[in-house]
């Protein structure tokens, strides 16, 4: 008998996967204290923004770290200091109109 084997359609896994990393990546609320920072004062370095967070800059930089490769924020090094800033165009596509408002300088 031939039995046919199913093949499975992977690439809405590899859709999924990318999701599951922006969504881990939003559920912890120091990452959405960062955020909400970030939209009240815009591209941030580290340095400023650690005691604003009450954190040591490595446990920071941790945090940071995480929303960097879910794409959430964006990294501009200008000398020696790394600036920290949210990717609006992607929390645009990830966040429903009432969440946006919350890190959107301007509400909806």
């Amino acid at each position: 008998m031939n039995e046919e084997i199913q093949l499975q359609d992977i690439s809405l896994g590899t859709e999924f996967e990318k999701y599951e990393l922006k969504f881990k990546a939003l559920a912890d609320k120091k990452r959405l204290q960062i955020m909400n920072i970030l939209t009240q004062k815009g591209a941030m370095c580290v340095c400023d923004l650690a005691p604003m967070m009450d954190m040591a800059q490595s446990k920071l930089s941790y945090h940071l770290k995480i929303l960097l490769d879910a794409n959430i924020i964006t990294k501009e090094t200008r000398g020696t200091w790394s600036y920290y800033e949210l990717n609006q165009e992607e929390l645009n596509h990830l966040l429903s109109p009432e969440l946006c408002c919350i890190f959107k300088p301007t509400c909806c």
